[in-house]
């Protein structure tokens, strides 16, 4: 019994080192290519001239959190919902930002169940936020800033 849980804890430190610095360069990623924390709420949208706008939801902010919605304006026809789309959480305070979900109307426990195990969980968070990770660093290859976004005039604040 005590082997099975040793090599259980084997698993997670060094994913959950990854998943941690994942969530700086997210952070830090984000704050250089839009600065979300200085935004108040409401929609924004980006555009670069390729035809497919960025939106940039700032739906709530607290103390010492910030909860983001990015996506591009693009419909899934399955959901009616845009795609790509991630909901992200930023920690102010500690400089990090959490993809907490990727998928168009879809919450974690959608996604993975009830009562996953912790390394689904793990394995899922990375995958996330490494999603996060490059489609920013893409954005911002792109020509996505600061300088392209505007507040989107035809959104009706919800």
């Amino acid at each position: 019994m005590s082997h099975t849980l040793i090599a259980r804890e084997k698993l997670l430190p060094g994913r959950f080192v990854r998943l941690m610095d994942l969530y700086e360069e997210n952070y830090l990623r984000l704050e250089r290519l839009f600065r979300p924390t200085d935004l108040v709420p409401d929609r924004y949208r980006s555009s670069v001239g390729d035809g497919l706008d960025l939106l940039l939801d700032i739906d709530e902010r607290h103390v010492y959190t910030t909860e983001i919605h990015l996506s591009y304006n693009l419909h899934d026809p399955e959901t009616g919902l845009n795609t790509p789309s991630a909901v992200i959480r930023i920690y102010d305070d500690a400089r990090l930002a959490e993809a907490m979900h990727c998928m168009p109307g879809r919450q974690l426990v959608d996604v993975l169940g009830s009562f996953p195990a912790a390394r689904t969980v793990m394995d899922h968070r990375l995958r996330m936020n490494t999603f996060l990770n490059r489609w920013l660093d893409y954005l911002r290859e792109h020509g996505h800033g600061p300088h392209t976004l505007t507040i989107d005039d035809k959104f009706t604040q919800r």
